[in-house]
């Protein structure tokens, strides 16, 4: 397997042999759903909480008695039913919603995901990408050299290593993030239209450990 290399002008500078283990395994929807919505229900929080009728202040005494009055009986101002009682039925912190997933799913994962971003055309290699100042000027000349689009979600920058006025460069542009490449995970990759890899011998070294 082969693809070409491009320079920050958008030039093709060379071509290089990708392993077949990493960009050209079969898609496996099954796979990538489980390993996505796991990974989605290990990063919520949650954090929402509403407190019942046993948490909520007030309640200490019966709002009036219980017959003569004409009104309706009640026990208590905590009541669902009351303004300023508890809440029935609402979320509570307590719930775990994490899932536990394999280190050999989520590895398989990301190579399932990158050799489909491959497959369609969607991964540009890149033989380096660095600014040696952050200049946003520069990161969306580089942009349109590759004629990469404005629309939302437009690409996804993988560094070999953290490079912070690289980062910083992209930082004024919504549709676009910039991660290690060490830190890609099948979540990150489908996040945006294009994946740029910078370095690819780096990148493919980086990935090749992760088996």
């Amino acid at each position: 397997m082969e693809a070409k290399v491009y320079n920050m002008q958008g030039k093709e500078a060379g071509k290089i042999e990708l392993p077949e283990n990493i960009f050209g395994l079969k898609w496996n929807a099954d796979l990538i759903h489980q390993v996505i919505t796991s990974m989605q229900s290990n990063a919520r929080a949650g954090t929402a909480h509403t407190k019942g009728r046993g948490e909520v202040r007030g309640g200490g005494r019966k709002p009036w008695r219980q017959k003569g009055t004409g009104r309706a009986r009640h026990g208590s101002r905590r009541s669902p039913i009351w303004r300023g009682g508890g809440v029935a039925h609402g979320p509570r912190a307590e719930k775990d919603y994490s899932k536990k997933i394999s280190r050999s799913m989520r590895r398989k994962a990301l190579f399932v995901a990158l050799s489909r971003k491959f497959k369609d055309g969607e991964i540009v290699f890149m033989d380096s990408l660095s600014f040696k100042v952050p200049k946003a000027k520069q990161a969306l000349a580089f942009l349109s050299a590759l004629k990469i689009s404005r629309k939302r979600n437009a690409a996804l920058v993988a560094l070999p290593a953290a490079h912070m006025p690289t980062a910083r460069s992209f930082s004024n542009f919504g549709n676009v993030a910039v991660e290690d490449v060490r830190n890609l995970n099948p979540v990150s990759v489908f996040s945006k239209k294009q994946l740029i890899i910078a370095d690819p011998k780096i990148a493919i070294d980086i990935f090749s450990k992760k088996i």
